[in-house]
């Protein structure tokens, strides 16, 4: 790591394919920090199997898709670390560690876990799933993060990392660093249904991999104001995806298409072309970069092996430190 240059770890669950609410909530940040910070991506196969454990076939191709969708917004290869998630013996050892000292208690009142296992609709969790947060603290720790840039909603598992780190420090003398939380400035991308969260499992979501012409038909089906039945009734743009849509990706002419939807000088369709247009204007360039690793999947798999194996030599120095300070060596 660079002098003087704090460390960012952030990364993906291996489930599938990222969307846009993947791009717009911390892809397009994580570019934009890369020359900043030193930067660990993580491909998470281990926490994938928390709500996948039945799918491991999906997890194994997803630590590759997941690996070029982070490559083709534009991360650069030279300057981040690709780190997967079960090659990294530290950060399993620290899972056991962690495990010893929080509660049952503690894990069960995160809110974090609770709408999780609600959405899952999960009434009896598994070891794995209620212990996420010690999971999610390893990956933090085993490399000393300072940063963890996350939304809102994981804001309560990085305060409990914070917690178990500082109990940690405290009860063994280690000098683990606590992460703070670098908390996105980006809100939440709706779906294509006007649903609050774009979810791969709610089939309202446009994914980095999808060819224009897909993009293009999942605009032209996206919810608009359901009240406005024909092109003569002014639209009220603010219950409309599709405007929404157009203030991420079109902020330059959004205020113009809000003053023509509120004046019936534009219809739907209309506005749901100029949309695609400017989207698929957008993404060409990381779909290009996408389909040459997608040729070239062996240097996405060199990338992965590589990182992967700075990250051991990482956490395994910063482990024998731990594990002497614990007099858990002999």
């Amino acid at each position: 790591m660079e002098e003087n240059k704090k460390r960012i770890l952030t990364g993906d669950r291996t489930t599938g394919r990222l969307h846009l609410g993947h791009y717009v909530g911390s892809l397009k940040t994580r570019v934009e920090l890369q020359d900043e910070y030193d930067t660990f991506i993580l491909l998470a196969d281990v926490q994938a199997l928390t709500t996948h454990f039945n799918n491991p076939e999906l997890i194994n191709d997803s630590i590759y898709q997941v690996a070029m969708d982070n490559l083709a917004v534009g991360l650069d290869p030279r300057k981040v670390t690709f780190v997967q998630q079960s090659q990294i013996a530290s950060i399993a050892e620290l899972t056991i560690f962690y495990s010893m000292i929080v509660t049952v208690n503690q894990l069960r009142h995160n809110p974090t876990i609770k709408t999780e296992a609600k959405n899952y609709g999960y009434s009896d969790l598994t070891y794995g799933f209620l212990g996420y947060p010690v999971s999610q603290t390893a990956d933090i720790t085993f490399c000393n993060a300072d940063l963890v840039p996350v939304g809102e909603d994981q804001v309560p598992h990085i305060e409990l990392s914070r917690k178990i780190v500082r109990k940690f420090n405290d009860l063994y003398g280690t000098s683990i660093t606590e992460p703070e939380a670098k908390l996105s400035n980006v809100g939440r991308l709706c779906g294509l249904d006007g649903n609050a969260k774009m979810g791969k499992s709610m089939g309202n979501a446009i994914y980095l991999s999808d060819p224009a012409e897909v993009l293009t038909q999942k605009v032209m089906n996206a919810v608009t104001d359901t009240n406005r039945i024909s092109i003569k009734i002014p639209g009220n743009p603010d219950v409309c995806t599709v405007y929404t849509y157009h203030k991420v990706f079109n902020p330059e002419e959004s205020d113009n298409i809000c003053s023509m939807c509120k004046n019936a000088q534009i219809g739907c369709v209309a506005c749901k072309k100029l949309l695609a247009k400017k989207m698929n204007s957008i993404f060409e360039p990381i779909r290009e970069r996408r389909h040459y690793y997608e040729e070239h999947r062996d240097e996405v798999r060199a990338l992965i092996v590589a990182g992967s194996e700075k990250a051991n030599g990482i956490g395994d120095d910063n482990l024998a430190l731990i594990k002497e300070k614990m007099h858990v060596t002999i």
